[in-house]
């Protein structure tokens, strides 16, 4: 069965956050198995095919999590290609900056394909280092049309969503990815709720999907003291959990969190946010959890 494979969970700092010394960034830095990888999917074909759903600042030790899924891992001397494919979200950093490893410094990979949209390619080769990739061959890229999908093996497909979000340097998406049972919805990146149209419940129903991976970034409004929520560009998961309540209470649609803040109550198990999640039916996506397709 082809699967999704969760490389990483937390916002684009990770956790432990890029020189943080909260509680919880220095209880991760003590206990390592506390600490969550930028977020990121992995998806697995039976022909042991292998692609990433954003390309990380983690990209080291998610390629050599998601080639030991696949039952490929790492042998003697370097894999030039360790990828059949990179699909990619927009242009923050957390979401393409791992693609340098793919580079001749690093991996110097031959041809692999990288999905994006025609704003995100363009970025992507008229700016270095990220232009070199493309020059030396080190990726070759595929212009995303949305609304038309990509076809991979097993009966899977891949098809880009506008997202509305932030788009300094590229648009955003999130990706449709439909299985031979499940039709899987990845938003790691989004405005809030509110600013969608159509609206996040249609989309769902239109697409027929089944399992809904979300922007967590935030909880609710108590980690951003003396900020206006609606000014950061992410959904509350309080407001997230209003929104589809019905639908995951139905039995419609499983819905997993994921790209966490460091100040997100969700990472500590056995806080009141997190179980008041796991009580109204949502799921904390953990790295590592595999979701089949």
């Amino acid at each position: 069965m082809p699967r999704l494979v969760a490389l990483g969970t937390a916002q684009d700092g990770g956790l432990p956050h890029a020189a943080c010394g909260c509680l919880r960034c220095a209880a991760a830095r003590r206990e390592p198995g506390l600490a969550r990888r930028v977020a990121s999917l992995g998806l697995v074909l039976p022909g042991g095919e292998r692609y990433l759903v954003d390309a990380t600042p983690d990209i080291r030790p998610q390629l050599d999590a998601l080639a030991t899924a696949a039952g490929r891992p790492p042998g003697a001397g370097v894999d030039r290609a360790p990828l059949q494919g990179v699909f990619l979200t927009h242009a923050h950093m957390g979401h393409y900056t791992g693609l340098a490893f793919l580079g001749y410094e690093a991996i110097h990979a031959q041809g692999v394909a990288v999905h994006a949209t025609p704003a995100m390619a363009a970025f992507l080769r008229g700016n270095g280092p990220w232009g070199q990739l493309v020059e030396l061959g080190n990726i070759e890229l595929q212009i995303l049309s949305p609304g038309t999908a990509v076809r991979l093996a097993a009966g899977v497909e891949v098809a880009a969503l506008p997202v509305p979000h932030r788009d300094e340097y590229s648009d955003t998406v999130g990706f449709l990815i439909r299985g031979p049972a499940e039709r899987v919805l990845y938003v790691p990146d989004t405005d809030s709720w509110e600013a969608w149209d159509p609206t996040l419940p249609e989309v769902l129903q239109r697409e027929g999907v089944t399992v809904a991976l979300l922007d967590a970034t935030f909880f609710d409004a108590h980690e951003l003291p003396g900020r206006d929520p609606a000014s950061i560009g992410h959904p509350l998961v309080r407001a997230t959990m209003e929104l589809l309540q019905p639908l995951v209470a139905g039995g419609r649609l499983r819905v997993l969190l994921t790209h966490m803040n460091p100040s997100n109550p969700l990472l500590e198990p056995d806080s009141p946010a997190r179980l008041e999640v796991e009580r109204r039916g949502f799921e904390v996506l953990a790295d590592g959890q595999e979701i089949p397709l």
